[in-house]
């Protein structure tokens, strides 16, 4: 690639939180809910779009006041796989984008930025968090691989397609407490 790809950043907040009794994203960890944490992780500066999809209209206000685009998931019960379809199509011009979820707190905006670094030196490879050899989120996917992600199906994400092409998937080491994501109550306690 010759030129200075196009970025796309995707803030996936449609989940209903079932296993955390509502809307986790809400939940307030020291003084900043979960969803302004991951909106204050997006370096977007990096980002030609950033967009963020959700079921909550708060949150797509939210977005909003960070200049995000927003967009209405209405389907929230077709799970993650239809957040990342609404989220690649429309973005689906940029060379690459970076899908984050947005239920990890600790998740620093360095980081974020350490990986779209790492992509523009490998703009035809997946780049993702991970720690020690274990693979996390967020995951920088290039175009060739949009049609795959949007092909998946249910509550499931990116994993299938980077199982399906483990060669092209390069790695970024972080401190393990930025991968830590809050599902339930007890998770999100742990982290006071």
């Amino acid at each position: 690639m010759e030129h200075d790809p196009s970025l796309g950043c995707l803030v996936m907040a449609a989940g209903s939180g079932r296993r955390f009794g509502g809307n986790k994203l809400a939940a307030d960890l020291d003084g900043k809910t979960l969803i302004r944490r991951a909106l204050e992780a997006v370096p977007a500066a990096q980002f030609t779009a950033v967009t963020v999809v959700s079921q909550y209209e708060d949150i797509e206000a939210l977005a909003g006041q960070f200049g995000f685009s927003a967009i209405h998931n209405d389907r929230p019960d077709l799970g993650l796989s239809h957040t990342i379809r609404l989220g690649t199509e429309a973005m689906c011009t940029c060379d690459g984008i970076l899908y984050m979820v947005a239920d990890q707190p600790k998740l620093c905006q360095e980081t974020v930025a350490r990986l779209v670094e790492v992509f523009r030196q490998h703009p035809d490879k997946i780049v993702g968090a991970g720690h020690d050899g274990r693979r996390g989120n967020p995951n920088l996917f290039p175009a060739r691989f949009f049609s795959e992600l949007m092909a998946i199906t249910g509550d499931h994400g990116g994993s299938s397609v980077i199982r399906a092409h483990e060669e092209a998937f390069l790695l970024v080491e972080t401190d393990p407490a930025e991968l830590f994501d809050c599902d339930t109550p007890e998770a999100l306690e742990s982290l006071r």
